[in-house]
C-alpha cells in the first residue's frame, strides 16, 4: 500500500469535517494534544543538560573534554538537515489527510524511539563510548525524529484556515500548548514533586548519580507514553483546509522547488524579519530556561532548588496563563506586530528589575513577573503573523513556501535548543562549575546571572527594534483577493469549474452532517 493511498483509510481519517474552526478542533487538536506531545520536548529544554551533566558527568573535562560544548553546537548542522528533509517531504506529499498531518501520525512512535535511547545511556562504560551513544541518541531525537513531529505540528496554524480571527485563535492557542507544557511540566510539577526524584540528594551534598540514572528511566516512560497519546490526538482532532484548496481545485498542480521557495522567501524583508524575531526569541529563552535549574539551586540560600524554581515557573505562568485569555482581544485593537512591540518594550523595563538582588528571590521574582506580562502578545501571536507572512509571499509569488519556511522555524525552534545548551555548557565548564560541591565559585554565580537574567533582556531589546518594521498585516485583505483570483484562474485555464473553497467547505460539511444522521438512525455513530 503506497504512502498516499494510507491515507486514504477510514481508520485515519480527521474527526473534524466542520468548515469552521470549532471548539473540539481548538481544545483537542491545538490545545490538550500539543500539550501532552510537547511535555517531554519542554522536561528535556530544561533538564537534558543537567542529566547529562549532574548524573553522567559531560562537564568534566577531564574525561569528556570540550564534548559538552561542541556536540550540541555541531548537532545544530544536523538539526538543521533534518528539518529541510522533513520540509522537503511536506512539500512534495498530497494526501486526503493533507500534507503535514501524516507526518505527525509517523513521528509518534519514532519519538518515543529517540527519547528512550537518550536515557538508557550506559553509566558504568567508558567515557569513549558513552560520547558516542550520546552523541547517536541526541541526534536520533534532535535530528531526525522530531523534526517529524515539529515540523507538521508548527505548519499546522498557517494549513488550517484563511479566516484571520480563527487563524489567530488557533496560532494562540498552539503557542498555549507549548508555554503550558514548558510552565507546567518543565517549571513547576518537576521541580516541586520531581527535583530530588530525578536528582536524588547526596550524603555529602551532592547528587547520587546512580539512583537519580534509574529513577529517570521511570519517568522516560511517562514521558514517552504522553507524548505518544498527545501526538495522537492531535492528528485527530485537526485539518488541512488550505491543503485541500490546492489538492480539491480541478486544476494541473505545478511543484514548485526548493530553490524556488528559497529564492522568495530570502528576497522578502518581511520573511527576515519574522524568522529572525523566532531566532532570537527562542535563543534568549533557552538560555534562560537550560540555566533556570542551576540558578535555582546555587544562587537563593534560603530556600529550597526544587521549591524555588516550582515558585519561579508558578509565579512567572500567571501572566502567561492570564495572557492566554487576553492576548488575542489585544492584538485584536492594536494589532498583532504593535502589541509584540509594545509588549517586550515593557518586558525590557520590567526585567531590570530582578538585576537589583540577584541573590533575593523576591526581586528576582517582580523581574520575572514584569517581564512575563510584557511578553504575552510575542508569546501568543507570531505563529499568526508568520501564516500573514505566508499568505502575502503566496500572493505575490502564486505559490505557498509553507516547506521551506517550516523546515526554517523548525530548525530555530529545536535547534537553538542545542546551541542554547552548548553555550550553557561552555561558560560551566570555564567558569569552573563542579556538581559535588556544596557552593559554587562566583564566577559560576557571575555567569548564571548572565544565563538566566541578561541574556534573554538583551534578545528582547533587538526584537522591539527588528518588529517596528514589521507591516505585513496591512496587506491580508488583498493578499487574500490575489490568492484567490489565481486558484480560480488555474481552475478555469483548466478546463475546470470554480468553486469558491468557503463553498466547498460549506458543502463538504452539510454531508458530512447528513452522512452522520443517516448512520444514527441505523442504530451506529460516527466521530464528530
Amino acid at each position: 500500500m503506497s504512502f498516499r493511498k494510507f491515507f486514504d483509510h477510514p481508520l485515519v481519517n480527521t474527526k473534524i469535517t466542520s468548515a469552521d474552526v470549532k471548539p473540539p478542533e481548538m481544545i483537542l487538536g491545538y490545545l490538550l494534544g500539543p500539550f501532552c506531545a510537547l511535555i517531554s520536548n519542554a522536561a528535556f529544554a530544561s533538564y537534558l543538560n543537567r542529566y547529562y551533566s549532574d548524573i553522567l558527568g559531560w562537564t568534566d573535562s577531564a574525561r569528556f573534554g570540550a564534548f559538552s560544548a561542541l556536540l550540541p553546537m555541531i548537532s545544530v548542522l544536523f538539526v538543521v538537515i533534518g528539518n529541510l528533509f522533513v520540509g522537503r517531504l511536506l512539500d512534495r506529499t498530497r494526501t486526503s489527510q493533507g500534507k503535514a498531518r501524516p507526518y505527525l501520525l509517523l513521528s509518534a512512535p519514532l519519538v518515543v524511539t529517540a527519547i528512550i535511547t537518550l536515557f538508557v545511556v550506559p553509566k558504568d562504560a567508558s567515557p569513549t563510548l558513552q560520547m558516542v551513544w550520546i552523541a547517536v541518541s541526541y541526534n536520533l531525537y534532535y535530528a531526525v525524529s522530531y523534526p517529524f513531529y515539529y515540523t507538521a505540528h508548527s505548519s499546522l496554524v498557517a494549513l488550517s484556515t484563511r479566516n484571520s480571527n480563527d487563524r489567530g485563535l488557533l496560532a494562540t492557542l498552539s503557542n498555549a500548548s507549548g508555554v503550558a507544557a514548558a510552565g507546567i511540566g518543565a517549571s513547576i510539577l518537576i521541580p516541586v514533586l520531581l527535583n530530588d526524584f530525578l536528582f536524588v540528594p547526596g550524603p555529602d551534598g551532592g547528587i547520587d548519580a546512580a539512583a537519580s540514572y534509574g529513577n529517570w528511566k521511570i519517568a522516560m516512560t511517562v514521558l514517552c507514553a504522553a507524548t505518544f497519546i498527545g501526538i495522537l490526538i492531535e492528528y485527530y482532532f485537526t485539518r488541512e483546509r488550505i491543503t485541500e484548496e490546492t489538492i480539491k481545485m480541478e486544476a494541473a498542480e505545478t511543484q514548485v522547488s526548493m530553490a524556488e521557495q528559497i529564492k522568495a522567501c530570502t528576497g522578502s524583508g518581511y520573511w527576515w524579519m519574522i524568522i529572525l524575531y523566532f531566532l532570537l526569541f527562542q535563543f534568549g529563552g533557552l538560555v534562560k530556561n537550560g540555566s533556570m535549574t542551576y540558578y535555582c539551586t546555587w544562587m537563593f540560600e534560603d530556600i529550597a532548588p526544587g521549591t524555588a524554581q516550582g515558585l519561579l515557573g508558578a509565579i512567572g505562568g500567571i501572566p502567561t496563563a492570564v495572557g492566554m485569555v487576553l492576548a488575542w482581544p489585544i492584538a485584536g485593537r492594536l494589532g498583532k506586530q504593535r502589541s509584540v512591540v509594545i509588549g517586550l518594550a515593557i518586558s525590557v523595563v520590567g526585567g531590570l528589575a530582578s538585576f537589583l538582588d540577584v541573590h533575593s528571590f523576591l526581586m528576582v521574582c517582580i523581574g520575572i513577573i514584569l517581564k512575563g506580562i510584557g511578553s504575552v502578545p510575542a508569546m501568543y501571536v507570531t505563529l499568526a503573523l508568520l501564516s500573514d507572512v505566508l499568505d502575502h509571499l503566496e500572493a505575490k509569488n502564486g505559490f505557498r513556501s509553507d516547506g521551506f519556511t517550516m523546515s526554517v522555524y523548525g530548525s530555530i525552534m529545536v535547534g537553538m535548543t542545542g546551541l542554547g545548551s552548548g553555550v550553557i555548557n561552555m561558560l560551566l565548564s570555564s567558569a569552573g562549575y563542579d556538581a559535588g560541591l556544596a557552593a559554587q565559585p562566583e564566577s559560576v554565580e557571575t555567569m548564571l546571572v548572565v544565563c538566566y537574567l541578561a541574556v534573554e533582556l538583551v534578545c528582547y531589546a533587538a526584537i522591539v527594534v527588528l518588529m517596528s518594521f514589521l507591516k505585513v498585516e496591512k496587506h491580508i485583505d488583498e493578499d487574500h483577493r490575489i490568492i484567490l483570483e489565481n486558484q480560480k484562474a488555474a481552475v478555469l485555464a483548466a478546463g475546470g469549474a470554480w468553486i469558491d473553497p468557503e463553498e466547498r467547505l460549506r458543502r463538504e460539511q452539510e454531508e458530512a452532517e447528513r452522512l452522520a444522521a443517516k448512520s444514527k438512525k441505523k442504530g451506529k455513530t460516527i466521530p464528530k
